[in-house]
């Protein structure tokens, strides 16, 4: 059977795209996790309706992947498919004071293309390390900003390989949540809305931005950025301060000191290391003021 899915894999998208027991660490942020049975980088939305077919069929797993940047992938590694978004899917286009990019499209990438363009009200996004297609799944923010404040609509994919077009108001976008969470669909393409804005003071904002992050946030070290969703009337990162857990380690998953809201890898972490150092932040935050934190990171694969 194995032999056959990857054929019809080989098929769908050509050799040199398919992978097989890929290392997950080599594709996410925290650098850590096993393999991915098969992994795939599919160049066009045929092709991942295609590929959704063949998992339907033999009744695969799959997961969507950008960057990697919120993901927590179990050392036994992911008995599923793959399909990597980031590659082939970063087109950027600039339409009067719209943007439209795919959804592989680093934020990064496309807050600087509006600058140029003199568009404002993307900044916050500028230092998010992640790809469009997840910021707006996840309804992604910083500083006071975020996704739902700038998308027009987006074009998304249904499990069942149907292409949909979605108005701002049908998705649903709340915190850290949206209708393509909720029915896991797929984004292919977005259409952000935004404002004209003299393009110094967009970059004088971008860069004071990233200063503020990188004095508070723990960019030195492999991570998957905020590990919780911010409690109703907490803040995540003082809740684990104040449970006595800066600078707590198991093995070398540790509480950044900088900020205890980040799981860094310090030292070569395991992703066991790090889903227990997350579990026992739960436990001890639970016990010391009743309130269990919400992982932002998405865990595939098992975990014991």
């Amino acid at each position: 059977m194995a032999e056959d899915i990857k054929k019809r894999f080989y098929d769908i998208t050509g050799e040199s795209n398919v992978k097989e027991y890929e290392p997950m660490k080599m594709h996410t942020t925290f650098r850590a996790g096993g393999p991915a049975r098969y992994y795939i980088c599919p160049h066009t939305v045929s092709e991942i309706s295609q590929i959704l077919q063949v998992c339907r069929e033999y009744e695969l797993s799959w997961f969507i992947l950008g960057r990697g940047s919120d993901l927590l992938v179990s050392d036994q590694g992911y008995d599923g498919v793959i399909i990597q978004m980031y590659q082939n899917f970063d087109d950027i286009a600039i339409e009067g004071n719209q943007i439209r990019a795919l959804s592989g499209a680093l934020l990064s990438r496309i807050a600087a293309r509006a600058q140029k363009a003199s568009l404002g009200g993307f900044e916050f996004a500028s230092g998010i390390p992640g790809t469009l297609g997840g910021a707006v799944m996840m309804n992604a923010g910083a500083y006071g900003g975020e996704m739902k404040q700038v998308l027009a609509g987006a074009t998304v994919m249904d499990q069942a390989g149907n292409v949909i077009k979605l108005a701002a108001d049908e998705l649903h976008l709340g915190y850290r949540t949206s209708v393509i969470k909720e029915k896991n669909y797929i984004v292919l393409e977005a259409i952000l809305e935004l404002i004209p804005k003299d393009k110094e003071e967009i970059l004088v904002l971008m860069n004071d931005l990233q200063e503020r992050r990188a004095c508070k946030q723990p960019l030195e070290y492999p991570s998957a950025g905020s590990t919780f969703k911010r409690p109703k009337g907490y803040f995540a990162g003082k809740l684990i301060m104040d449970s006595g857990l800066r600078g707590y380690c198991v093995g070398g998953a540790c509480v950044s000191e900088k900020h205890c809201g980040f799981v860094i890898n310090r030292d070569n972490a395991s992703a066991s290391e790090i889903y227990q150092l997350i579990s026992y932040i739960r436990r001890t935050v639970h016990e010391r003021f009743g309130v269990w934190l919400e992982p932002e990171v998405k865990m595939l694969g098992k975990f014991d």
